[in-house]
């Protein structure tokens, strides 16, 4: 019975996989040896090596790394702190930022135990009533129940509770600030709040920022079948903040994301990636990105799922005008989700670079 289920599960991944693979051989792309003469270059385009990929960040944000190197080099929180105040607390970068220190933070743990992201110790206990190192604490504690435990466990709860009672301190000592119930939301979806109890949060965060991409994300993640909601409730979530956002949000591409959360494992419908919903969700995030500020500190993170579905739909020329805009950083999804973001990412760049030249394309033709 054991050999008759794996031979079914090899036929479906045949089934899966075979139109995708046989497209690609007549599209002449084909697997090529490093160094062979037919194999296309990405480091013809400029595009960086994968191991100068950085995976922290999604963008570039040269004055987060250069205090992210101080901070990290020195162990002294202040640097962390006096950029966090000059940041405004209404936007995405600051958000951006406090995910940074945590994540910093918490690698610096898990890498060295015990004594890692001491500086993030100190910087709560010597300025207890900084509102920044309480939000950077906040999701750090979330941040270390999703690395280290599994959801439901008794210690992955114990942590996400005391992370709640940090948020709430941290929003006290910033009242207008939505960065404490930002990171509440991801609480709430650890937690399993009800319905009632997580709008209750939500109206908190769209009371101070109504448009928030960051926020939206979140919130979106709880709204998924995978979590407390269900693939319709997610599309609702996604279509009407979209339909509401303001001309240059990056609302207008969360459609795609909520695509990428209900994706199937294998995908069994020949052409999946241009289906008329990935298609429209697709075009939703295109114009979101041709309508945004070149400096909106969300622009990368739609970039980077962009690229994704645009090699799998096969658009190479828009998938490789995405990497152009994104190259050098990879943190972000879908990437972040792999072991190795780095080498997940360069394999769907590479994918992107051979498409372009079996269609015709160069190094000389790509726009910059």
């Amino acid at each position: 019975m054991e050999i008759l289920w794996i031979l079914i599960a090899a036929c479906m991944l045949t089934m899966a996989l075979g139109p995708w693979v046989m497209r690609r051989r007549r599209a002449g792309i084909q697997l090529a040896e490093p160094g062979a003469p037919d194999a296309a270059d990405p480091a013809e385009y400029g595009f960086a090596r994968q191991e100068e990929l950085d995976v922290r960040l999604p963008g570039p944000d040269q004055d987060l790394l250069d205090v992210l190197d101080v901070v990290q080099a020195t162990q002294e929180w202040r640097a962390a702190a006096q950029l966090l105040a000059g940041t405004p607390k209404e936007g995405e970068l600051r958000w951006q930022r406090v995910q940074a220190f945590a994540g910093a933070a918490s690698l610096e743990l898990a890498q060295r135990p015990g004594v890692g992201g001491a500086w993030l110790r100190k910087w709560r206990s010597e300025s207890p009533k900084d509102a920044g190192a309480a939000q950077v604490h906040a999701e750090f504690l979330v941040q270390q129940a999703w690395r280290s435990s599994s959801a439901g466990q008794d210690d992955f709860r114990i942590i996400l509770e005391e992370a709640r009672a940090v948020c709430a301190e941290a929003a006290l000592l910033a009242p207008g600030d939505p960065v404490p119930y930002i990171v509440e939301l991801a609480v709430a979806r650890g937690l399993a709040y009800p319905h009632p109890e997580f709008e209750q949060l939500w109206a908190k965060v769209i009371d101070r920022a109504p448009h928030h991409m960051g926020a939206h994300l979140s919130a979106l993640h709880y709204w998924c079948e995978k979590w407390h909601g269900s693939r319709t409730l997610a599309d609702e979530f996604a279509t009407s903040a979209a339909a509401r956002a303001p001309h240059g949000s990056l609302l207008a591409a969360l459609p795609l994301f909520a695509v990428y959360e209900h994706m199937p494992d294998i995908v069994l419908v020949t052409d999946f990636h241009r289906t008329m919903v990935v298609s429209r969700a697709l075009e939703g995030a295109l114009h979101a990105v041709h309508s945004a500020r070149p400096d909106d500190p969300v622009l990368a993170h739609v970039r980077h799922l962009l690229a994704f579905f645009l090699v799998r739909a096969e658009r190479w020329s828009e998938a490789m005008d995405q990497f152009v805009h994104l190259d050098g950083f990879v943190g972000a999804l879908p990437w972040t989700l792999s072991q190795d973001p780095a080498e997940q990412y360069a394999i769907y760049r590479a994918l992107a670079v051979a498409g372009y030249e079996a269609n015709g394309g160069n190094p000389a033709t790509l726009p910059r």
